[in-house]
């Protein structure tokens, strides 16, 4: 429990936080949250989810809550946020500013996923492919090269600018903080992954910059992560018959706050999915086998996991005829309307037919047994003393081949597995690509079940905190979809700011509704042409990029040149050219979908008018959506009214708050979708809006 020496702590850091911030105002909200985070991480398995509007300071509030915790229970303070953003401003400004302000003292490890530093064996085997390649064609065996094609003169000198870096000292390896940017198409070349990657046994394991990491975080007492690394290490078995703490602390060391915390259930529902490309895969499986071949013949072993070569072929034969078997029966049973986009069979409540779940079965048997021998082989290779750069490219390949094998037999596994009685069932669908290939595909479709195994269950104290967690202070949709303990507390803090004074919302008389396209686009596009003030800074916000390229064809051409759509450059550009444009008296509107909606940080003038186009109900068609739904169904629930009208309301107050970012700012959102008046639910969304002043026109 909290003692009072925690407490005198904590009250403590506040008054010199007070003391030192120049202009600090007191926010009795701020305050609010620092005595809930406090309670919640003092209590062995407390749980809270609080709610914290921008300009609340949670940041803070969780640092100095979590921290004095922390401290006083000798344990790790774990922040997991869902951006790379967010990450760089608490390790590059956040947590210096309150060590410095608090006279703190206190070392703070930055932890990311493998893919995001540098593989220095990789480095090294992509730049000796790049001198191979310009005498031999593509250098090394095909099936072990790292280039799939001669490399551009472009990729052959970043390979050398970033080496140098390294080498020099001047980089540290993290491929976020790279000298240059690393394109998509060289960074597969200079990272890893945890199949690819050989650890202690990599002849560069002691300059590893993701070692290097790894063992900052057992030194560190605030250690900040993503939320997809802190997911996949909770889901880790750690050999004691437990899950966790085996990239990061153990979680019953562990305080967790997970800032941006509406982004989990998606990211934990994105753990448990898996799919397998069967054209892709049998392709991937000739390849293997030659890869296999050379470990056989690099080892000099005749057997390796209880396995002659000539047993191994057979059974990778056998796994890619049942490839190619199932993936007839798919053809024969299913003929997809050729006007889709992107064809779906989904299977009703979870349910594949029969003869597709039989072949499942022999694949997850096959895939599982070839799963355990390739284990081997790949040990077989890797503990190898001598083998030099065939040595390790090959371990790098069946490591990776691996990978492979392990989601067909997670696939496999989810497509057989019997759904338990009283929980939603697992989705599970075929896709069909643009080039006709097909994809079988398995998730969950809830979190709730995933993160009170390896979560609540687990973790010393967890707090979940965000700027929009409920529907108007309704907490419901949030915890059930992150299986909230009953006994957790949560919490909506109101808004520091006067928005019945700063902000007001608009819903003009549009005389169509979304549900015709073309119609709505045109007023949509009469709207902006008419009404928004092009020579101020504007954000326009869209649910679907057919829309937004609808509006734009359908713009003056005039208009056209002020507006800056999301896509067409780096959000980080687009961002600058709009802020650099609107400080020059110019004017700029930025198009952009969901993720603008998100995260974007533009105060005072860099944007006085957001229009939301549309409210943004999730699409009905979503494999893993529709199969929950279906499920509440069955149960005499109303899905729409209990999972897509909360989540369009929390969705609807994050694109609002894009307009008020500090007590100067003003402005106008304008919601160019009617539903909210039309519809019996749009007075409950209206009601879930902050208190902007109301102006709603009558048709």
């Amino acid at each position: 429990m909290l003692t009072d020496d925690t407490k005198d702590a904590i009250r403590a850091t506040y008054a010199r936080l007070k003391e030192g911030l120049p202009g600090f105002r007191p926010r009795p909200a701020q305050a609010r949250m620092i005595a809930e985070v406090a309670k919640a991480l003092a209590l062995e398995g407390g749980a809270a989810a609080i709610e914290a509007p921008t300009g609340t300071g949670k940041s803070m509030a969780y640092l100095i809550a979590g921290h004095a915790v922390a401290r006083a229970q000798k344990k790790k303070l774990l922040i997991a946020t869902a951006t790379v953003a967010l990450q760089e401003q608490l390790v590059e400004r956040d947590i210096p500013l309150y060590l410095k302000l608090t006279g703190t003292h206190a070392k703070v490890a930055l932890a990311k996923g493998m893919g995001r530093y540098l593989c220095m064996r990789n480095l090294r085997m992509a730049a000796a492919s790049v001198q191979e390649s310009a005498q031999l064609g593509l250098g090394l065996d095909a099936d072990l090269a790292l280039w799939s094609k001669p490399p551009a003169e472009r990729d052959r000198q970043a390979l050398g600018r970033l080496a140098g870096a390294f080498e020099r000292g001047e980089w540290n390896g993290d491929i976020d903080a790279a000298p240059d940017a690393v394109s998509d198409f060289l960074r597969p070349m200079v990272t890893t992954t945890a199949g690819g990657c050989t650890g202690r046994r990599c002849a560069h394991f002691s300059a590893c910059p993701l070692f290097a990491a790894r063992r900052a975080i057992g030194d560190a007492e605030i250690v900040v992560a993503n939320q997809d690394l802190v997911l996949a290490d909770l889901t880790m078995p750690n050999g004691q018959e437990n899950f966790g703490g085996v990239i990061l602390p153990k979680p019953e060391e562990t305080l967790y706050v997970f800032d941006e915390a509406h982004h989990v259930p998606g990211k934990a529902v994105d753990r448990g999915a898996s799919e397998v490309h069967l054209n892709a895969a049998v392709r991937q499986l000739s390849r293997l086998g030659r890869q296999v071949h050379a470990a056989y013949s690099l080892t000099d072993k005749e057997v390796l996991g209880k396995l002659a070569l000539d047993a191994g072929d057979a059974k990778l034969q056998e796994l890619s005829d049942g490839l190619e078997a199932l993936e007839r029966d798919i053809r024969l049973a299913w003929q997809p309307d050729p006007d889709e986009r992107e064809p779906v069979y989904r299977g009703s409540l979870g349910q594949l037919p029969e003869a597709w779940v039989m072949h499942a079965g022999a694949l997850y048997a096959l895939s599982a047994e070839i799963q355990r021998w390739l284990g081997a082989v790949r040990r077989a290779v890797a503990e190898m003393s001598e083998g030099g750069p065939t040595q390790e490219a090959l371990a790098r390949e069946l490591g990776m081949g691996l990978e492979r094998i392990d989601r067909q037999v997670s696939t496999w596994l989810a497509w057989t597995t019997d759904d338990p009685e009283h929980a939603p069932p697992l989705a599970r669908w075929v896709s069909l690509t643009p080039e006709r290939h097909l994809v079988c595909h398995a998730s969950s479709v809830s979190a709730a079940s995933l993160l009170r195994s390896v979560l609540w269950g687990n973790a010393s104290a967890s707090v979940m905190t965000s700027a929009t967690l409920s529907a108007g202070g309704n907490f419901r949709g949030f915890a059930d979809a992150v299986g909230l303990p009953d006994e957790a507390a949560t919490l909506s803090l109101p808004s520091p700011f006067d928005l019945a004074s700063q902000a007001r919302l608009e819903v003009p008389a549009l005389a169509a509704l979304p549900d015709a396209r073309e119609a709505h686009a045109q007023a949509i596009c009469d709207w902006l042409a008419e009404h928004l003030d092009w020579s101020a800074g504007n954000l326009v916000l869209f649910t679907s990029r057919a829309k937004l390229d609808r509006v734009l064809q359908k713009l003056p051409l005039d208009k056209v040149r002020k507006v800056r759509a999301q896509g067409s450059l780096g959000k980080a550009q687009l961002v600058a050219e709009h802020t650099a444009d609107v400080e020059a008296g110019k004017g700029s509107t930025l198009f952009g979908l969901a993720s603008f909606g998100e995260g974007l940080d533009l105060p005072g003038k860099l944007c006085e008018t957001v229009v939301i186009t549309q409210l943004p109900f999730a699409v009905p068609t979503d494999p893993v959506g529709a199969t929950y739904a279906e499920w509440l169904e069955s149960r005499g629930r109303n899905p729409f009214l209990e999972v897509s009208v909360p989540e369009a309301t929390r969705l609807l107050i994050q694109y609002c708050g894009r307009l008020i970012r500090t007590e100067a700012d003003r402005g106008r959102i304008v919601l160019l979708d009617r539903r909210v008046v039309t519809k019996r639910y749009g007075s409950t969304m209206l009601r879930a809006l902050p208190p902007f002043q109301r102006v709603i026109e009558r048709t």
